[in-house]
């Protein structure tokens, strides 16, 4: 047996759970927020119970060591010996991983590298994983890469159709995101569902405040919607996903704002936040949308027709679908949004819903398709923190 920790820091945030494996027992799980202030927030949940402090928290060191303590205090572990191993989320990996690997120099210094396609997480991902390494020097630490899972697109799925020497010289290609979460909802789908069968064609769609889809044939990724980062594909909640490119210009033309203020508006302040002028949040998008409120209405209507886009899309790409996968904050528990994508597509793919099955799913795995629908669709909620578990348990093994 070994205990595993999977961590995932952010700017301002700790997100971390620990398992026993190879059982996947969850001994404890929470967050650190609010690094960086005075009012910082301290959250772990083990044994039923929930702990919250509200603490300052200048950097992500002390937000370990606060971790750290809290797991012998709370007697979680006796001593950090026991920990075997930590395994750090990192959201771009680039065109240098293909799988996870030992956090070293070399993979620290790659990481770097990619900063400017990852300017929001990846430096957090280095501070994370120089914290633990500070406070468990003797620990194995392994970087687990979102775009991983989506080196198995070929090259007219990943490349854009720009200067081919650009392409090469500046690695700029389609990378996506999310994969360890689309790697997640495809495994369990082929072990449960489909009882191991190979030959599978699977669309997971996972839809939070970040979204993206993929299209998953036979356990592998042949085409993903977000592309050299985080802000293509879908519409999000404060991001635009993809652009016609001629609007950089024109609306740089109009406002005389410059290409980094614009960049900054795509990507913090377009999406739901930017369409309904109220929230990024779908909770408040929704409750406005019931009132009435018209831009709320057509944020909806706008996120679930690109997503129903690429479910069609992607429905060519792999000759057919078995499988449509809902997960992540909307697609586990928004029932108003599922619906509305599902209506956009129900009938060219020959779908059968049960809407009012639909409309009471809120964070539980569910059939949402009647036994007649040309394809299942499926409510999962998805798990990267086991992904993460798995990886590092699979190299101490070795």
């Amino acid at each position: 047996m070994a205990k595993c920790m999977a961590v995932n820091a952010g700017s301002s945030s700790l997100k971390y759970k620990l398992f026993e494996m190879p059982e996947e027992k969850v001994l404890c799980s929470g967050l650190a927020e609010r690094i960086g202030h005075e009012d910082g927030i301290f959250t772990i949940k083990f044994n039923d119970q929930k702990i919250v402090k509200t603490l300052p928290l200048p950097d992500h060191s002390v937000a370990v060591d606060l971790l750290l303590k809290a797991l012998v205090e709370y007697g979680i572990v006796k001593s950090l010996d026991e920990i075997s191993c930590v395994g750090h989320r990192v959201v771009q990996g680039g065109k240098y991983f293909s799988h996870s690997v030992d956090f070293d120099e070399d993979t620290e210094a790659k990481i770097t590298k990619l900063i400017p396609l990852d300017p929001l997480h990846a430096p957090a991902h280095l501070t994370g994983f120089h914290a633990f390494k500070d406070a468990l020097p003797n620990v194995p630490e392994i970087a687990v890469f979102d775009t991983a899972f989506h080196q198995t697109m070929e090259p007219e799925d990943y490349v854009y159709p720009i200067p081919y020497e650009m392409t090469e010289k500046y690695d700029c290609r389609r990378y996506g995101a999310h994969g360890t979460s689309h790697q997640y909802l495809a495994n369990k789908a082929i072990k449960d569902y489909f009882q191991g069968k190979k030959d599978t064609r699977i669309i997971t769609a996972h839809i939070g405040s970040g979204a993206s889809l993929a299209a998953i044939k036979d356990g592998k990724c042949v085409a993903t919607s977000m592309g050299l980062t985080p802000l293509g594909g879908v519409m999000m909640g404060t991001r635009s996903g993809d652009l016609d490119p001629s609007i950089m210009d024109h609306l740089c033309t109009c406002t005389g704002k410059d290409v980094h203020e614009m960049y900054d508006i795509f990507n913090k302040k377009s999406g739901f936040l930017g369409v309904s002028g109220v929230s990024n949040d779908t909770r408040d998008v929704e409750e406005e949308a019931l009132k009435g409120n018209e831009r709320c209405i057509l944020a909806i209507k706008l996120f679930a027709r690109t997503v129903a886009n690429f479910i069609g899309q992607y429905f060519v790409r792999l000759g057919g679908a078995d499988m449509i996968i809902f997960s992540a904050g909307m697609g586990e528990n928004a029932p108003l949004f599922r619906e509305a994508i599902l209506r956009d597509v129900e009938e060219a793919l020959g779908l059968s819903i049960d809407y009012e099955l639909n409309a009471k799913i809120r964070g539980v795995e569910t059939v949402l398709s009647k036994p007649e629908s040309k394809i299942k669709v499926v409510v999962i909620p998805t798990d990267e923190e086991v992904m993460i578990a798995r990886d590092c348990y699979e190299r101490i093994e070795k």
